[in-house]
């Protein structure tokens, strides 16, 4: 099972992020496990400059925007 991060402020674009993974998180039959992180100080040890930002596993793959049902649905093949 992978550990998903969002990380933001806790802004609705951050909560529909945390949304749209466990969506397709279901959509696929996975289990997930979704951790929104909302401490300044935790965002900037990924040094995420734009948020909502996604980290798997401890690295980032995406940041700045929502990300897309296809490439959310990548993260769960790779």
């Amino acid at each position: 099972m992978k550990h998903f991060e969002v990380l933001g402020t806790g802004c609705k674009k951050c909560v529909n992020t945390a949304e749209s993974i466990e969506r397709v998180a279901e959509e696929l039959g996975q289990t997930v496990n979704v951790e929104k992180v909302t401490d300044p100080a935790k965002i900037m040890e990924y040094q995420v400059m734009s948020t909502p930002a996604v980290a798997i596993d401890g690295k980032v793959v995406h940041s700045g925007s929502i990300p897309e049902h296809g490439k959310i649905a990548g993260w769960f093949e790779s």
